[in-house]
């Protein structure tokens, strides 16, 4: 089953940003950035450490805990220490919300 969760406004996330936000105990992150929205895991792969607080240029988050990075668009992992690519989910834009997609 596959469902299409309102997950925020896209006035909520500035651009080469993003905001975290949990689903039925799943922590996701929503990035905006000149490409549109995308979304990964919330948390590094590498130690679970939350991304919310990590930078973003263009379509990569860095780390903020040891520097690792991972292309948004993808979720795959770029630069040591992480090794194990994040997981993405779909994002839909319409009528000025975000809806992540969430299969079942």
């Amino acid at each position: 089953m596959t469902l299409w969760v309102d997950a925020c406004g896209t006035d909520d996330i500035d651009e080469e940003d993003l905001i975290a936000w949990e689903h039925d105990g799943h922590a996701y992150a929503i990035y905006r950035t000149g490409k549109g929205f995308f979304v990964t895991d919330l948390m590094c792969t590498h130690e679970a450490e939350s991304l919310e607080w990590g930078l973003v240029t263009d379509c990569v988050i860095e780390c903020p805990l040891h520097g690792g990075r991972f292309d948004i668009c993808t979720g795959k992992a770029l630069s040591a220490p992480v090794s194990v690519d994040l997981g993405t989910y779909e994002a839909m834009v319409e009528g000025g919300r975000v809806f992540v997609r969430i299969d079942r």
